[in-house]
């Protein structure tokens, strides 16, 4: 009988948050293990909960991670440095997923940063474009973008064609990133390239090759963010290693503005 009362107290202290828990984070058999059994330690159910809450986390980081990159370049009024190219290979990569997940139906919590990054990388662009004296081209980079998308997400499109979508993904990203390298490389500088930007991407596919595979199962999806991961590592250790060049050319440049 005591068993059963705290059994029951268990329960009803939880119970305001089980919609939530529910809809978010756990599947109804872990919340009667965690709160019914008392069973935290179970290791499917830990696994499910570290997903769904690593997969929230990301896209909850994934409203700002491009936010330092966009700021900065508001702040210096440029896009030196930066690939308009690699832009458009990445903004083709994030699409891919965004339609393989939508016509795959896979739950919210395991791309959803996707569709926070496109927003943000369109506006890269078209800052780009805008700093370098194209706006005009902006705005049509900006209307040819949202029709591509359109179409991509459209019941029209042939599931096929997004699964071919998805699988570019990984040479668009590859050269998406060697793209950067290599102009940063020639520079010898990182020129307008955010550090926090550069260091969040890398923590986010890192982590997202755990949730693709926990909440999806699916190998193109997870073999995906294990490039991303390999490319965005590269670009980490480039801000890394010209770090000191890159506080230098801030130097010279306030002098000649003094001067």
């Amino acid at each position: 009988m005591a068993e059963g009362v705290v059994l029951e107290k268990g329960s009803t202290f939880v119970e305001p948050f089980k919609g939530v828990l529910l809809t978010y984070l756990i599947p109804e058999s872990c919340y009667d293990e965690f709160f019914l059994n008392f069973n935290f330690l179970d290791v499917p159910c830990l696994k499910i909960l570290l997903s769904k809450g690593l997969g929230i986390a990301i896209i909850l980081g994934s409203v700002m991670v491009k936010l330092p990159q966009i700021l900065k370049m508001m702040g210096a009024k440029s896009g030196e440095g930066l690939s308009f190219q690699s832009v458009l290979l990445e903004l083709l990569a994030i699409t891919g997923t965004v339609a393989y997940s939508v016509t795959n139906k896979f739950p919210f919590s395991a791309w959803g940063e996707a569709v926070f990054l496109m927003l943000q990388t369109v506006t890269i662009g078209f800052l780009i474009q805008h700093y370098g004296g194209r706006s005009g081209r902006g705005f049509l980079f900006l209307l040819s973008y949202l029709g591509a998308l359109l179409a991509v997400l459209s019941p029209v499109t042939p599931t096929p064609v997004v699964t071919a979508l998805q699988a570019a993904n990984v040479p668009a990203i590859v050269v998406s990133r060697l793209i950067q390298a290599a102009t940063n490389f020639r520079n010898g500088h990182t020129g307008q390239l955010s550090a926090i930007s550069v260091f969040l991407l890398f923590a986010g596919s890192l982590a997202r090759i755990f949730t693709s595979l926990q909440e999806t199962g699916d190998a193109l999806l997870a073999c995906t963010y294990v490039i991303s991961s390999a490319c965005n590592g590269v670009l980490a250790l480039q801000v890394l290693y010209y770090w000191n060049s890159s506080a230098e050319r801030k130097k010279k440049k306030k002098k000649k503005k003094k001067e």
